[in-house]
């Protein structure tokens, strides 16, 4: 069989906000883009993010307040340099998706309203009640899809095409019918989201499998500072859905089964609004001492009841319908469960400040790019504060989408064959014929659990090399697994059982960046070094996957900046 190829400029694996303000900007200078995306563009994750996105626009904030606190945020390990652009451009970035039609919520004064968030020496963060990844979303795919970019929903992209240091192409697969198709093209770029659903209580869409990731990785490039995953403090307890940081910036307050004001203990300026790292394991510990609510312990609680009906009808709708879903608690009447939930990564594919994917620390792919949060530039560092990531995916899109632009003219054509596919036609052959004895959701469970018990919130040396034991003993399950589908229609079996490849594959990266990095720094808690070591550790990983499975890792400098290195309290 002939694979059929097609040819553009730009390919863009994933339609969130990255890749469609990404498409928009390369499609608005006359280039030829196409988007690659699992599902419909208004179902990527980016749609989820209910908080607000982060710009210094009111007279009581700076441009530079928001550079400290984001450095401050990352534990010092965010570089500065991408840190200071992102900041700099945030209000001529909400500025240009609101000229789009982007309708945030108001003040009095008819002014954007911007919400607390925490870590943040001011209330910055824009929003559009609690929908405001969907307003974004909804508006910049919009104006890609007006301007011409052509969106193939419901492909599965399976591998890049790469030779001489120049990436020419991917290949995708229909899922409707399982057919394989080459996409050509002068540049492309990832922009596919994160890697928090190798955890099992986690806020990722389903969807959100981390691929690209490992696709990447399996080309013997680095990923850089996987270790770092953010827990959200505020999940829907057992199910990980999120409350967003909205909630505590509208005046939450975090209680435990004794009716506590606990955040006193762990941050006493900041309270609920410190850091997400230092909120998470507060709220873990208050967990692991024996004061969690309910039956199980497991949880604590989140007090909205003095906000009052209006308030929060205002301003929170879509949380307390969430509540009342989920857990048949309605935050108006009583208080609601919560507890931390693998929600955000800080690591990625790694890129330079204008998006180039990094062959090691000194070296690039030619035509190759990532932005969002699938790409570690690294804004975030150790931990992310809250609404910038929204910020990262639109700006960050953009000025990358913006970069291709000026790049594509020096980039030459590199006309690709069926025998590019052939990797990628056989992994899912091969998986799609496979009649051994374990069950794919069986695996899944045991990694993402064990991941959840061993490389969580608190980390040690025995629990994670226990996980890298178990990684390795569900990687040899993995070659021996039953698909009960063997159609070519809409096969899920199929596509989750490549998908679960790569989650074994970045997992390990996860793990082996934990047990390499000796202290703790933002998301990364060690037991048994609970202090930050600047001196040994102020450093991004860079893994390079062998062909066994085994991860090596090598260390780049931070970029540092004006902003120097201090303790991190709250």
């Amino acid at each position: 069989m002939n694979t059929p190829i097609y040819k553009y400029d730009v390919v863009i694996v994933g339609a969130g906000l990255a890749g469609c303000s990404a498409a928009k900007e390369a499609s608005d200078a006359g280039l030829d883009v196409c988007v690659l995306t699992k599902l419909h563009p208004l179902r990527s994750h980016s749609g989820a993010a209910q908080g607000g996105i982060n710009a210094a626009l009111s007279s009581d904030d700076s441009i530079e307040l928001h550079e400290f606190d984001t450095v401050k945020g990352s534990d010092y390990l965010g570089d500065q340099d991408a840190i200071k652009l992102m900041c700099e451009n945030a209000p001529q970035t909400i500025r240009w998706v609101e000229r789009m039609g982007a309708v945030f919520s108001r003040n009095e004064k008819g002014e954007i309203d911007q919400r607390p968030f925490g870590g943040q020496s001011s209330p910055r963060a824009c929003y559009a009640k609690d929908r405001t990844g969907l307003t974004l979303l909804q508006t910049v795919y919009e104006q890609a899809h007006r301007g011409g970019v052509q969106f193939f929903d419901e492909y599965y992209v399976a591998d890049i095409i790469v030779s001489d240091d120049k990436i020419n192409g991917v290949v995708a697969f229909d899922l409707v019918d399982t057919k394989p198709y080459i996409f050509q093209a002068k540049a492309v770029m990832f922009a596919t989201g994160g890697y928090g659903r190798a955890f099992k209580v986690n806020s990722n869409a389903h969807a959100n499998t981390g691929d690209a990731l490992s696709i990447v990785a399996r080309h013997s490039l680095p990923l850089e500072d996987m270790e770092f995953v953010q827990f959200h403090p505020t999940g829907i307890a057992g199910s990980g859905v999120l409350i967003s940081e909205a909630a505590r910036g509208e005046g939450g307050i975090l209680l435990n089964n004794k009716g506590e004001k606990f955040m006193k203990k762990y941050a006493p300026n900041k309270l609920e609004l410190a850091s997400r790292d230092v909120v998470s394991r507060a709220i873990t510990q208050e967990i692991l001492d024996g004061r969690g609510c309910g039956a199980n312990k497991d949880h604590v609680k989140i007090d909205l009841t003095h906000l009052g009906a209006d308030i929060i009808n205002k301003k929170l709708p879509e949380l307390r319908d969430l509540a009342i879903t989920f857990l048949g608690q309605d935050m108006i009447d009583e208080p609601i469960s919560i507890a931390a939930t693998a929600h955000y990564s800080m690591g990625g594919i790694p890129v330079d400040i204008d998006g180039h994917v990094r062959k090691n620390s000194n070296d690039f792919i030619e035509g190759f790019y990532a932005a969002g949060e699938c790409a570690c530039v690294s804004i975030h560092g150790a931990n992310r504060l809250g609404a910038n990531s929204v910020l990262e995916a639109l700006f960050f899109g953009k000025h990358v989408g913006l970069q291709i632009v000026k790049d594509i003219k020096d980039i030459k054509t590199v006309d690709v064959s069926f025998d590019d596919a052939k990797v990628a036609i056989d992994e899912f052959d091969n998986i799609r014929t496979s009649s051994g004895k374990y069950k794919v959701p069986d695996l899944r469970d045991e990694l993402q659990q064990s991941m959840t018990d061993n490389a969580g919130v608190f980390r040690t040396e025995k629990s994670l090399l226990k996980q890298q034991e178990i990684i390795k003993n569900i990687r040899t399950k993995f070659k021996d697994i039953a698909i009960d589908d063997n159609s070519t229609t809409y096969n899920t079996d199929l596509q989750e059982a490549v998908e679960f490849g790569h989650m074994i594959d970045y997992s390990a990266f996860i793990v082996v960046g934990a047990i390499y990095r000796k202290e703790s720094r933002g998301a990364h808690f060690r037991d048994e070094y609970p202090q930050r070591d600047d001196e040994k550790f102020l450093k991004h990983t860079l893994g390079y996957l062998n062909k066994n499975g085994d991860i090596r890792i090598e260390y780049m400098n931070v970029v540092l900046g004006k902003h120097k290195l201090a303790p991190r309290t709250y």
